[in-house]
Order: structure tokens, then sequence, then C-alpha cells
């Protein structure tokens, strides 16, 4: 496994390509997964568009195979450190929050490490939110954006107090013998699918959610669904400059697809579609589908 130190904390990444049989190098697509899962899921994605692109791959911190804590000494938010494993803990001194946009600049930190000036970006749930930020923090440094399930809401204190109060309830309790349990992973993930996927997917969407970084896991939980992020998600989409197509799930209870429909109708930079009989991971649930409507968009935006 490969490893980087961004803005202090080692981040895992991977390369998916293939040579190219044109002289020029490709351009690059990143990606960007949701709260408690890896780049994992996005394996299959990124194998299916190897022609067009070269894939960036990376866990977000404190998710996934990242870790949640700085381990190194840095003085600036590039990455200073490359390598194959984990470095042993040193004394942390860099001080990140679990603000999104805090996110959106370790993702800047990355490109700036990988040398990467321009890519791609394809991003899905509480990534997408990161994405959108990162679109608008960052303009110059996109070409187009795939932003899967994500969209905008109203602020509601009795039931967001709740998310918070579940959520922090299932951060707490992720006892490490569930994994062990027959079907626990077919369970685990029904509230997110319509369709069923792939047996190893459901297994790495439970392991990462296992794994994942505690505080890291319950401050996302309060910044991305928060009163200050149901103010601040309107302005942003709103202000998105870059081709972005925004694609929802029809039956996703997480983010109903109508929260996409509101979200596109503040920007006509953004194209909204649904993915019919799929939920929460359209990418996996009708991988056909889903990338037919990727392809679309970029051939319709580069041609």
């Amino acid at each position: 496994m490969t490893y980087i130190n961004i803005r202090g904390v080692e981040h895992y990444y991977e390369w998916i390509r293939e040579p190219s049989t044109i002289s020029q190098p490709k351009p690059v697509m990143v990606f960007v997964h949701g709260w408690a899962g890896s780049g994992r899921y996005w394996q299959s994605t990124a194998a299916a568009l190897l022609e067009q692109f070269d894939c960036l791959l990376y866990d977000l911190r404190g998710f996934g195979r990242s870790r949640g804590k700085p381990t190194v000494v840095t003085k600036a938010s590039e990455a200073v450190v490359e390598s194959d494993s984990p470095p042993e803990e040193s004394q942390a001194v860099t001080e990140l929050t679990y603000e999104l946009e805090e996110y959106a600049d370790d993702l800047a930190a990355l490109l700036d490490s990988l040398q990467v000036q321009r890519a791609y970006i394809q991003a899905h749930s509480m990534g997408a939110s990161i994405g959108t930020l990162f679109l608008n923090r960052y303009p110059e440094r996109v070409e187009k954006a795939i932003l899967t399930c994500s969209g905008i809401f109203e602020y509601d204190e009795k039931a967001f107090t709740a998310f918070h109060k579940f959520g922090g309830y299932i951060v707490k309790f992720r006892p490490q013998w569930l994994g062990k349990i027959p079907l626990v992973d077919r369970m685990f993930i029904a509230r997110f699918l319509h369709r069923p996927i792939p047996a190893p997917e459901r297994r790495a969407f439970l392991q990462d959610f296992l794994v994942a970084d505690y505080d890291t896991a319950l401050g996302t939980i309060f910044t991305s669904v928060s009163k200050a992020a149901a103010e601040l998600m309107p302005q942003e989409f709103s202000k998105i400059t870059v081709p972005t197509l925004l694609v929802s799930g029809e039956y996703d209870k997480i983010i109903p697809a109508e929260m996409g429909r509101q979200a596109a109708k503040l920007n006509q930079a953004v194209e909204h579609v649904i993915i019919p009989k799929t939920a929460h991971f359209p990418m996996l649930e009708d991988a056909p589908t889903y990338l037919k409507k990727v392809q679309e968009f970029l051939s319709m935006v580069n041609g």
C-alpha cells in the first residue's frame, strides 16, 4: 500500500491506469468517497474509465486506510513524505478540524504533492459535498465534475438532533467481531441500496465502517449534517462555474433525488440526472446506466 503525507497526516492513495496508446498523457480523474467509506468502492468505476483517464483514488483523512491524526511535523500544507507503509508515530503539531472545507484543502494538497495541476473530479455523498467546496475554492484546478448522491437540505433542529444522537451511537458501538457474523454485511448496507451489489463490495464497505477513526466519523457527522451546512451548500451550488453532472438514485433514502433536483435548479452549470431503480450507490447498483450517463456528460462537455 502507498501512503503520502498530506498536511501532516498519512493518506492512502493509489493510481488505477494503463499505458496510453497516444503520445499525450491522459487527463486525471480523482475519486472522492463518502462518509465511513474508502476509495475501494470506486475501483470498478475507475477501471471502466481507464481508456480515457488516469484514475486517482485516495482515502479521506480518518477513513479507510488513511490515518485520522497528524503523524509528522509539517510547516506547510504540502505533503513532505511518500512511502509504501505508514511511518512510526511522532509528535503531531498540525491542527486540523473535521470541517468539510478542510477536506477540500486536503485534496488540493494531495494534487500539489502528486504534481497534478488540473483534474476531473468524481465524488460521492459526503465526498460530493467536499467536491463542491473544492470546485469553488479551486475552480482553476477542475476540468469537469461528477457529483453523485448530493443535494441541498433544509435545517430541522429536531430531526438533526435525533440524527446526531443516532449517529453517535452507531459510531460508538462498532465491535470488530461484527464483521464476522454471517450476512451482517448484507443487513448493514441494505438501507443504502435498492438493488444488490456484489458481496466483496458489501464486505469492504462494512470493514471500512468498522475501522473508521472514531473522532473523524463522529466529527464529520456534525459538520456535514448541520445548520451551517444547510445554509452553506445552497450558496456553494449556486457558485459552481465548472460544468458539473449531479447524479441521484431514484430511491435514495439518504439523500433523496429531490434534494439533487433542488440543488441543480440553483445553477445552469449543473446538469441533474436520476438513475432509475437505484438508491445511494447508483455506480454499483446499475453500473452500465451510471457509466452511460457519465460518458454522455463527458462527451457533451468535451464536444
